[in-house]
């Protein structure tokens, strides 16, 4: 179960996590590693990585442009799906009809679609051809309304 924080423009968050005593000592029991678009957090559990997240919300709030979490190789969640899942309103299954793709280009998010139901990244040629990586994120129902 991976966290994965894609850090807003102009800002290196493993480099802020790093330099602050108070994030230092939140992830004591953690390796944060640096990527191209911010930092990747491995945990064990659902529950600990959305303890994670409370406990870093400061941080998340000012330096973070994004947070997922990873709950199959290739394949994240947002906060909100995870939660539900935590709370046991979500089932995760091998489908979700509220998908959307997440482009990330030179280390920033560069574009966001929502998927259809039932299809795949690789319906979504466009969109991977023009980015260094593209995230399927699962999102609760009502963040699709949003």
């Amino acid at each position: 179960m991976n966290l994965l924080m894609i850090q807003k423009e102009g800002t290196d968050l493993y480099r802020t996590l790093l330099d602050s005593e108070t994030s230092r000592e939140i992830l004591r029991f953690y390796r944060p590693r640096k990527t191209e678009c911010g930092v990747i957090i491995e945990n064990s559990t659902l529950g600990g990585a959305l303890s994670l997240i409370s406990e870093l919300n400061w941080y998340i709030r000012r330096y973070v442009a994004e947070l997922f979490l990873e709950i199959s190789p290739e394949l994240y969640c947002t906060r909100d799906f995870a939660t539900d899942v935590y709370q046991r309103s979500n089932k995760l299954k091998e489908t979700w009809s509220f998908s959307k793709l997440i482009s990330i280009k030179g280390g920033q998010i560069m574009d966001e679609i929502w998927m259809e139901p039932h299809s795949s990244k690789e319906d979504y040629p466009d969109i991977l051809e023009s980015s260094d990586y593209v995230l399927e994120v699962w999102c609760a129902e009502y963040e699709k309304e949003e």
